[in-house]
């Protein structure tokens, strides 16, 4: 086999295994997908009783972490199918719900996937997490002020008076959840699929130790949640 013969079987070669890999990682994104739909759809707990027709549901906890590892593109297109699925199944608001929906995700997970495909340390998921939970804040106020009143035919006045008292906490509290959530959750997603070998390697070669979250991360992560889960079963009168 001569030089040129070697270089056609290597490149060959090469192709074959990036087609393989590339079939995994959308087959793991496609699953990741349908969880992400099936908790949208079966989980739904309100936060806040000035926007009680609103309520928590963990999608983009999943979402957020597939950001994580896979890249910012990833949670986009997995929300763009998302919000147009629950616009004509299960969203309280039926399809006007489908931006409002997309834009709540996307400015979440898009934001702090961006951040820490920038920087992979546990500062940097911090860090694209905080400032995801601003994005998803700040645009749900400008978007449910412009969109609300058109898509549901709602007078601006009334959700002008929403706003502080309804969508500004629940935003708050549903990013800080969905925050905490992701720290306790992703060092065991990530190690599954490093198992399966279903992350690319480029990823774990830049990521390599840095993934590994504080001890510290974990405790005040997991103390949101619990206070969090608290404050919902006192809003409940469950305790």
């Amino acid at each position: 086999m001569n030089t040129n013969e070697r270089s056609t079987v290597v490149a060959q070669g090469s192709l074959g295994v990036k087609k393989r890999f590339d079939t995994k990682t959308l087959a793991v994104l496609a699953m990741i997908t349908a969880i992400a739909y099936v908790l949208a759809s079966v989980i739904r707990i309100p936060l806040v009783p000035a926007v009680g027709f609103l309520g928590y549901e963990p999608k983009d906890v999943v979402l957020v972490i597939a950001g994580f590892i896979y890249g910012p593109v990833a949670p986009l297109a997995m929300i763009t199918i998302i919000a147009l699925l629950e616009g004509v199944t299960s969203s309280v608001l039926g399809p006007a719900g489908i931006p409002m929906n997309f834009i709540a995700s996307a400015s979440f997970c898009v934001t702090a996937s961006f951040i820490y495909s920038k920087k992979r340390t546990v500062t940097g998921a911090v860090l694209g997490l905080a400032l995801g939970t601003i994005a998803t804040t700040a645009s749900m106020l400008l978007w449910n002020y412009i969109l609300t009143p058109i898509l549901m035919g709602w007078p601006r006045e009334l959700v002008v008076e929403m706003l502080i008292p309804g969508f500004l906490p629940f935003n708050i509290i549903k990013g800080v959840l969905n925050s905490a959530f992701a720290m306790l959750l992703y060092k065991p997603i990530r190690r599954a699929l490093d198992s399966a070998r279903l992350v690319p390697a480029t990823v774990v070669a830049e990521t390599g130790k840095s993934s590994v979250v504080s001890k510290g991360v974990l405790i005040a992560s997991a103390f949101i949640v619990v206070s969090v889960a608290l404050m919902v079963l006192i809003r409940f009168d469950v305790i």
